[in-house]
């Protein structure tokens, strides 16, 4: 089974949720725990999201360590936003996952 970690800002932006998107969120989290490879890859295989109408739930897997980190869950309109942060600062988000 994989490990799957999630930072403090995803909860924050989890908790802020309806409960339609907690479940579907917590639907995602038990696929991930089964198959890392859940998602759509975003110009890497490490960086993934997940659809649910308009919304995004991006994270980043490492399938050598079977671990996964949820980083964000946002709106089709802040999509590269979002993207752009995590290329940026993909050194910090990868060493939740090595």
């Amino acid at each position: 089974m994989n490990e799957l970690y999630e930072t403090e800002t995803f909860s924050e932006l989890y908790d802020a949720c309806d409960n339609r998107e907690k479940r579907w969120i917590d639907d995602i989290k038990k696929k991930l725990k089964q198959n890392l490879k859940v998602g759509k890859p975003l110009r890497f295989d490490w960086f993934r999201e997940k659809k649910l109408g308009n919304k995004r739930l991006f994270y980043i897997i490492n399938e050598k360590t079977k671990k996964t980190v949820l980083l964000a869950f946002g709106t089709k309109k802040d999509q590269q936003k979002i993207i752009n942060h995590i290329i940026i600062n993909k050194e910090l988000y990868l060493k939740y996952v090595d």
